[in-house]
Order: C-alpha cells, then structure tokens, then sequence
C-alpha cells in the first residue's frame, strides 16, 4: 500500500482498521492528526478527509465509532499538535545555523507560502490556514520562529483547531454516507489536494516572476 494509495482510499483503508483494531483506532485517529499537525515535515498526511471519513463511519451504527469521542480525539490532537509544531519552529529559530540539516527535511516552496499567507493576513492566519491543507503544518511552526507571543498563538491555536475538526466531523456525519459521496469520494479527496496546491502555485509562481523581472 502507498502513500497516495491511502490517501485517496483513506475511507476503505479506515474501514480496515477499525475492523482491525476497534477502540485502538480512536489513537490511530489521534496519532495521524497530530503528526499532520505537528511536525512540519509531514504536511501530506490526510487530515481533512481523515476526519471526514471517520466521522462518517460514526453515522453507521455497524463500525461501533462515537462521533463525539471521534471530535474530542481529533480536536486535542489538532491543538496539540500546532503547540508543539509551535515549539518546533521556536527551537529552529534557536538553533540557527547549529541545525541547518533541519531546513533541508522542509519544503521550501510550502513553506514560503504559508510565510506570505502570514505576512498578509496576520495572527487568524493560525485560524484560516487550519482549512488549508500544507499551509496549516506551516503556521504554527513559522509563528514559533517568528517569536509571536504564546498566549496570543494559542488562543487562535484553540478557537482554529475546534472550528477545523468540527467542520469536517459535522460534514462527515451528515453527508459521508451519501451514495453520491460514498461513490466519488477519491474525487472529493483529490479535488481537496488541488485546492490546498492553489497558494502555493500562486506564490511559486510570483516568485518566479520576480526573478525574471531581477534579471530583465
């Protein structure tokens, strides 16, 4: 099984897994979220329809999953996991040169993109980017590098996680087990893949201009 494999089968994968492991897949639910979350180079994992699917599987009595237990787990996991991405950024900024080796794990074209997204819209950037696939690994850990206050980083940390998990555990609840979503659900995950590329295109792209115009 790859990575991409699971990521657009990730409700068939989930459905495994739960068969599998039972309770044990509230930690799995957790583990996923955090580490999307909360480790800056792991931006690809399936966050968004993660929860989705799992949500949806609480709908069907037959796979045993609370849909409220599914919210506490994936919401804890999702703040948790921005404070320490937070700490993450934090430590590199310390670091400085001691760990360059760091900077190489990250991707940088992601990276300037959450960069711009924060430049432009501030500290609700921690707010706006949890709806941002790639973008919302790279908030946290750039407001620890940029030393924002902490107070103010969790504040928008909570009120973000809470409204990120909530949304996509309400849509997966009430709309995952349409025969229309069931059937096309590699597309929904796709289309929710190019969206989150959108920004970082844009900002790739201005880059690129830019250069051109340095040069000209």
């Amino acid at each position: 099984m790859t990575l991409i494999d699971f990521i657009l089968h990730i409700d068939d994968h989930l459905v495994t897994i739960v068969n599998q492991f039972g309770g044990w897949s509230y930690l799995i639910l957790f583990a996923i979220i955090f580490i999307e979350t909360g480790v800056v180079i792991f931006p690809f994992l399936p966050g968004d329809s993660l929860i989705f699917a799992a949500s949806a599987m609480a709908a069907n009595p037959k796979y045993g999953l609370n849909i409220w237990l599914i919210y506490l787990v994936v919401a804890f996991a999702a703040v948790l996991g921005d404070t320490a991405n937070y700490e993450i950024g934090a430590w590199s900024t310390r670091a400085g040169e001691e760990h360059s080796w760091f900077n190489k794990l990250i991707n940088q074209n992601n990276r300037l993109a959450a960069e711009k997204f924060f430049e432009r819209h501030g500290p609700i950037t921690i707010v706006i980017g949890r709806f941002i696939p790639f973008i919302r690994t790279f908030v946290p850990f750039i407001s620890g590098g940029s030393k924002m206050h902490y107070g103010k980083f969790i504040a928008y940390n909570i009120i973000g996680g809470l409204l990120w998990t909530g949304l996509f555990t309400i849509i997966g609840f009430f709309f995952g087990n349409i025969p229309v979503v069931k059937d096309h659900f590699s597309m929904i995950v796709i289309a929710i893949i190019l969206v989150s590329v959108v920004p970082i295109a844009i900002v790739a792209l201005k880059k690129k201009m830019s250069l051109k115009k340095e040069f000209h």
